[in-house]
């Protein structure tokens, strides 16, 4: 057991060569922030995302997922997480959340963020205040998260405060079918990071921990399908759902968000944690 628990740590060494997909995978994120919009098709945004990652030298890890041919993962309204990006036209008022990640030498990014499409109409304003309000409420679950892991003794403590932030906005689900994990030379490695509470303590949190926290939250019941794509992930009851993500490194001085370019600074400034660069 000690043996298996002492693999998911990695070495400094190790961890200075995350950044660099880090980055990629948040340059990324960026390309597409810039360009989403109402009109805009999701191949669309996929093509700019990939072109970032290339432009840092380094290639879609997406790509790498047997079966899976896009740079992105872009789920619109009652999808959560992997829908495949396609010609339709965003319109506005849509809650689009986009999934990305990058590998360069060896070493993976995964980050991911949603967005609402900008709309006029007053007529849709409840809806796009509704859906706005859960993204801001998820990615800020996200956050608190990220706050927690920095003061935790033990992994699952971060999913402990997502639910309790969660719980304090309003009534939103929270998926548990699927849940953060370990990040390095696979995208997905163990542990599992729950957005819950748990009953087990989960691995300590110590130097050489890196992992990807994303809560994804709905706004009705959490029950979900795969489409026909065999990929993409619906709401059974239709309901808008939102989807943050970022890769996070714990080292000797502290913790480093890898996929944001600041490490974290500002979200996490407002929950008095100051992130530290990795030496």
């Amino acid at each position: 057991m000690s043996m298996l628990r002492k693999s998911i740590y990695k070495t400094p060494a190790q961890l200075r060569l995350m950044v660099a997909p880090g980055l990629a995978t948040a340059a990324s994120l960026d390309a597409v922030r810039a360009l989403i919009r109402a009109g805009v098709t999701t191949l669309e945004l996929d093509a700019a995302a990939e072109a970032a990652i290339i432009a840092l030298g380094g290639a879609s890890n997406f790509k790498l997922e047997p079966g899976y041919r896009h740079t992105i993962c872009a789920s619109v309204n009652d999808d959560v997480v992997h829908g495949i990006p396609n010609s339709r036209e965003l319109q506005p008022g849509d809650i689009v959340s986009i999934d990305s990640g990058a590998v360069i030498d060896g070493w993976n990014g995964d980050a991911a963020f949603s967005f609402i499409v900008p709309d006029a109409d007053p007529a849709h304003a409840a809806i796009v205040a509704e859906r706005q309000k859960l993204s801001d409420v998820t990615e800020q679950s996200l956050w608190v998260g990220i706050a927690q892991l920095s003061r935790a003794r033990h992994l699952n403590e971060v999913g402990e405060a997502i639910e309790d932030y969660i719980e304090s906005q309003g009534t939103y689900g929270i998926l548990t079918d699927y849940v953060g994990h370990g990040i390095g030379r696979s995208m997905h490695e163990a542990p599992s990071v729950f957005n819950y509470r748990v009953r087990q303590k989960g691995p300590d949190v110590k130097p050489g921990l890196v992992v990807a926290i994303e809560p994804m939250v709905v706004l009705g019941d959490i029950d979900t399908y795969t489409r026909d794509d065999d990929w993409t992930v619906a709401t059974t009851d239709g309901a808008s759902a939102a989807h943050w993500e970022h890769s996070i490194a714990v080292h000797k001085d502290g913790i480093w968000v890898l996929t944001a370019k600041d490490g974290g600074a500002a979200a996490l400034a407002p929950l008095g944690v100051t992130p530290v660069p990795i030496a």
